[in-house]
């Protein structure tokens, strides 16, 4: 304890908590769907698939978005593209309090404004982390990131209130929680990091990435790329073409590196895990075991905390033996976990104990996967976080949508967890062939080593 307490004070610590709050909150608003998905596809007489999609398509337009606000942080200072994601991701709550009848349509484009809240994720973590030396970032990181607590504010607040007062009424709790967080980031908000090139034009591409990922939801609804799962299974493919089609054409040259592809695979298992499963566990509890929409969402808030609470603690141990080695056991891990539920598709006390497990294993490979970026990539952490984000974000909308369509398909959640441990395997695999060379870079103190020996400066 003494060394943490010893690794915050090394740093501005009340700006970590103000890029705590402001993923906390947006991460609240983000995942906002998943809780009320049974409230709204009863009212809407929403199919499984369609369901899936709905909460799916916040967690997809914050993969995207996140990518071209990483780029815009590159020359922005944080504190206004933070108070600009706030305002972006209270518009749904703010929409939805007016008297207009809602409608699927509709609930799509407002989900593409929740997914701002989830791309604050681009913004929190190198904000946060260039207050703060290098030999502490997967503690600073982790509890920067440990703001996907969120989902657990989403599974208490949202299904009781949308049982008193309905759902839409329920989304105006957010509002609160954002003007909250908007103050804590004008008194306490604190950017080191350099800034380069031109911020009206990452400007423009962080516009077009929004209104773009929008528009093709929109257009996969409509049924513009084929009918029933053919556009639901293409829209990530497409709405990355379109982030990456407005990034600056020097930064893409990450997507040439062989170790940014498998971190990438990586975080969408763990991160896209963590968020996927959040925006879909109400679902599967009601679905599945036929749990009340208001005791589904305590579960949901109960296996949320239990990710969100390890994030730093599995940050702050790769600190310690580098978040290599600890991403090896938790793929694992992970991979086990899933296999079981799908061979099994055990009652819910089996279930709710497998559940668990994956969001301990999410939570702290979160924060292991962190702790390496500042490492492998350094100078480059706004960026990365964004690039890396959006492969989360990607995992975490197929997620749902993969277990929306195995449940419509064959009346069994077991061909989705099936698939997912399959990747999780596949991942681990890679990791274990590259991991000699990565302890090269990854283990505690290699960064600094490589500081003194170059005779730079410590990294921002």
């Amino acid at each position: 304890m003494a060394d943490i307490l010893a690794s915050l004070r090394s740093g501005n610590w009340k700006a970590l908590l103000a890029c705590f709050l402001y993923f906390d909150t947006g991460f609240t608003t983000w995942v906002m769907f998943g809780p009320l998905a049974p409230f709204i596809a009863k009212q809407l007489g929403l199919s499984p698939t369609q369901a899936a999609f709905l909460v799916a398509v916040p967690v997809l337009a914050a993969s995207i978005v996140r990518v071209t606000l990483g780029n815009l942080f590159q020359s922005v200072h944080g504190r206004k593209l933070a108070l600009m994601g706030i305002a972006l991701s209270a518009l749904p709550s703010l929409l939805l309090m007016l008297p207009i009848e809602p409608t699927y349509t509709r609930l799509l484009v407002l989900g593409g404004f929740l997914g701002v809240g989830g791309a604050s994720f681009a913004i929190a973590l190198p904000m946060a982390g260039s207050s703060y030396p290098p030999k502490v970032q997967g503690l600073v990181l982790g509890l920067a990131a440990a703001g996907n607590i969120g989902a657990v504010v989403d599974g208490f607040l949202f299904p009781s209130l949308a049982q008193s007062w309905g759902w839409q009424r329920a989304t105006f709790a957010a509002l609160p929680l954002l003007a909250l967080t908007a103050l804590a980031i004008l008194l306490w908000a604190e950017d080191r990091s350099a800034k380069s090139g031109s911020g009206a034009r990452a400007f423009a591409g962080f516009a077009v990435s929004l209104a773009g990922i929008i528009g093709l939801v929109q257009l996969v609804e409509a049924g513009a790329f084929g009918r029933g799962r053919t556009g639901l299974l293409l829209l990530p493919v497409l709405g990355a073409a379109l982030a990456l089609a407005v990034l600056p054409r020097k930064y893409l040259a990450v997507l040439g590196e062989r170790d940014t592809w498998v971190v990438m695979l990586v975080y969408s298992i763990t991160f896209g895990g963590f968020v996927g499963m959040s925006s879909y566990v109400s679902l599967l509890l009601t679905t599945q075991y036929a749990l009340t929409k208001v005791t589904a969402g305590l579960m949901m808030a109960a296996l949320s905390f239990t990710g969100a609470l390890v994030r730093p603690v599995g940050g702050w141990i790769a600190d310690q033996v580098s978040g290599v080695r600890v991403l090896l056991v938790l793929l694992a891990c992970i991979s086990l976990c899933n296999f079981i539920f799908a061979a099994l598709m055990p009652p819910l006390a089996g279930g709710l104990m497998l559940l668990a497990a994956l969001y301990l294993c999410f939570g702290l490979g979160n924060g292991a996967t962190f702790q390496l970026v500042p490492h492998r990539w350094r100078g480059r952490t706004g960026l990365m976080t964004g690039i890396i984000g959006a492969a989360g974000g990607i995992g975490g909308f197929y997620l749902p949508v993969v277990m929306g369509i195995a449940k419509e398909s064959t009346g069994s959640y077991q061909y989705g967890f099936a698939t997912f441990g399959a990747l999780a395997a596949l991942a681990c695999v890679a990791v274990a062939l590259l991991h000699q060379q990565w302890l090269a870079w990854a283990l505690p103190g290699a960064l600094d080593l490589q500081n003194d020996l170059r005779g730079a400066a410590p990294a921002e």
